[in-house]
C-alpha cells in the first residue's frame, strides 16, 4: 500500500460506510437491492451527509469571502504603495502588511477554499471505490465497507441502461455503450453548467463595485471559465456514479449560494440593494447586512420604548437646551 493509498484508506471506508448505510436503509423500505436507482440514491445520500456536515465551514467561507471583498480597497492602496518596488525587502514588507490586514479583519484568502479542500478527499475516495468495483468483483472481494455481494450488485446495477461504474473514456460494466456515452455527456454538462452558474451569480449579484474593480476580481473571472473546463475535461474519466456525486454537490452549492445572496448579501452589492428595496416595499426597517441586526439607532429606540412600556411609564421627551435671552 503506497503513501496515497494509506492516506485515502479511512476516507474510502467512511464513504463506503455511508453509502452502504443508505443502501441498506433504502432496501429496508422496499427498494430493490440490486437496482441502480437504489445505489444512485445512496450516492445522493452521501452528498447530503457530507454537505450538511460542512455547513459550519460554509459559514466561515462566506464570512471570509465578504471580508476579502470589503478589504479590496485597502489591498489596492497597499499594492499602489509598493507598486514598482521589486526588491526583497519591499516584497517582504508588503506581505507582512497584508497578513496584518487579514488578521485585523479576521479573514483569510485560504478560508474561501475550505469547503472545496475538505470535499476533495471524499471525492477521490468515491472515485477510488467506484473505479475499483470491477476489479474487486473479479477478485471476489469487497471494497471498503462494501461486501463482496454488494460489490457485485453495484457492478451490475445501471440507470437508463448505463452502469454506474462505467465512464465515458473507459466504458466498462458491460452495459449499453451508447447509453453510457449519452448519460456521461449529459452529466458532465450538468456538472460544469451548475458550477459555472454558481460562480456567475456570485460575481453578478454579490460583489460590491470596489470588489468588481479589484485585481482579485480578474482572477475570479479567470477561474469562472477555467474550473468548469478542468472538471469537464476530467469528467470523461469519471465513473457515472462520481458524476452523479459531483453534480449533486454542485446543485447543493448553487442552492446555498442563492439563499445567501438573497437573504445575506455582501454590503454594497446589487443583491444588497435589492434586499433593501424589498424590505422598504414591505415597510420593514433597514438591516445591517453583515450582522443581520437592525440599525443601532432603531435598536436603541425600540429598547427604550420596551423598557418604558414594561414600567408603565410614558416616555418623556428630552429637554432641549435653550439659548439665554
Amino acid at each position: 500500500m503506497d503513501f496515497f493509498e494509506t492516506i485515502m484508506f479511512p476516507f474510502k471506508w467512511l464513504v463506503s460506510v455511508i453509502m452502504v448505510g443508505f443502501h441498506e436503509g433504502l432496501s429496508a423500505i422496499g427498494l430493490p437491492e440490486a437496482s441502480g436507482w437504489t445505489w444512485t440514491l445512496s450516492i445522493i445520500g452521501l452528498v447530503l451527509v457530507i454537505r450538511a456536515a460542512l455547513i459550519p465551514v460554509f459559514v466561515k467561507q462566506i464570512k471570509a469571502q465578504r471580508g476579502m471583498q470589503l478589504l479590496q480597497p485597502d489591498l489596492k492602496k497597499l499594492q499602489d504603495k509598493y507598486k514598482g518596488k521589486t526588491d526583497q525587502l519591499s516584497r517582504q514588507a508588503m506581505a507582512q502588511e497584508q497578513m496584518a490586514m487579514y488578521k485585523k479583519h479576521g479573514t483569510n484568502p485560504f478560508s474561501a477554499c475550505l469547503p472545496m479542500l475538505i470535499q476533495m478527499p471524499f471525492f477521490f475516495a468515491l472515485f477510488q471505490v467506484l473505479s475499483g468495483i470491477s476489479s474487486a468483483k473479479t477478485q471476489g472481494k469487497g471494497i471498503g465497507a462494501m461486501s463482496q455481494e454488494q460489490v457485485v450488485q453495484f457492478d451490475e446495477s445501471s440507470i437508463f441502461g448505463a452502469p454506474l461504474s462505467a465512464s465515458l473514456l473507459h466504458g466498462g460494466g458491460g452495459g449499453n455503450q451508447v447509453a453510457v456515452w449519452i448519460l456521461s455527456i449529459v452529466m458532465i454538462l450538468a456538472m460544469t453548467a451548475s458550477q459555472f452558474i454558481t460562480q456567475k451569480q456570485i460575481m453578478a449579484k454579490n460583489m460590491s463595485e470596489e470588489a468588481m474593480a479589484s485585481p482579485f476580481m480578474r482572477q475570479q473571472k479567470m477561474m469562472l471559465y477555467i474550473l468548469p473546463i478542468v472538471f469537464g475535461v476530467g469528467g470523461i474519466n469519471f465513473p457515472i456514479g462520481v458524476l452523479i456525486y459531483w453534480t449533486t454537490t454542485n446543485l447543493w452549492t448553487m442552492g446555498q449560494q442563492f439563499f445567501v445572496i438573497r437573504r445575506m448579501p455582501t454590503p454594497g452589492s446589487p443583491a444588497a440593494k435589492a434586499l433593501a428595496e424589498r424590505r422598504a416595499a414591505k415597510g420593514l426597517p433597514a438591516l445591517s447586512i453583515l450582522t443581520g441586526k437592525k440599525d443601532d439607532d432603531a435598536d436603541a429606540a425600540a429598547a427604550a420604548a420596551a423598557v418604558a412600556q414594561a414600567k408603565g411609564q410614558r416616555t418623556q421627551p428630552q429637554r432641549k437646551n435653550r439659548k439665554k435671552k
